[in-house]
């Protein structure tokens, strides 16, 4: 299958706007547009090229199927950093659980200073981005936008629809609480 040619951010955005209306060229020349900027949301999320890639299909199925949900208050991208986000860590957890034993015998964990950076990805921050979400869930969504994906400030809190300064707070507080619960790192 070939890519289309990349359009610009106002070529998507508008593309984006077609397909809320019912424009299913439009959808279709959308999700054919955004999907290889999806398959490397989620590849920069989890190692296996196959989880990837279904945790992408997942975030272009949740497009097509909530696309009202853009208001077009920032880029359509931004608004895709979130899905394609969401629908990687929601792969990661449903995996995680279906590899967790249902029987009494040990957990045998591989060493996480050793097996912590698989294909770019670091296990050891989606650990801690789990266990940061158990008690605050709020901290989560812009750290990752901001430390994993490298959106700038404005463009997460645009998204998330918070005062930039709440977004700021939220990053900070999210760092101090992953320091300790990365590997090898400070």
């Amino acid at each position: 299958m070939t890519q289309p040619e990349p359009l610009s951010p106002d070529e998507v955005d508008d593309l984006a706007r077609r397909a809320q209306t019912g424009d299913r060229d439009a959808m279709e020349l959308l999700l054919a547009q955004v999907r290889p900027r999806v398959l490397n949301l989620c590849r920069g999320v989890l190692p296996y090229s196959d989880d990837a890639e279904d945790a992408s299909q997942e975030a272009l199925l949740s497009v097509a199927g909530k696309i009202g949900q853009w208001h077009g208050r920032g880029r359509f991208t931004t608004w895709l950093h979130v899905v394609a986000l969401n629908s990687a860590r929601t792969t990661y957890r449903r995996l995680k659980n279906l590899a967790t034993p249902t029987d009494d015998a040990p957990l045998e964990r591989p060493d996480p200073r050793t097996t912590s950076i698989i294909a770019g990805t670091r296990l050891d921050l989606l650990e801690a981005l789990e266990t940061i979400e158990r008690d605050h869930p709020t901290l989560v969504q812009p750290l990752v936008l901001r430390d994993v994906y490298g959106l700038a400030y404005d463009d997460i809190a645009t998204q998330l629809d918070v005062p930039l300064g709440t977004v700021k707070a939220q990053i900070h507080h999210g760092r101090k609480l992953a320091r300790p619960l990365l590997r090898g790192g400070a």
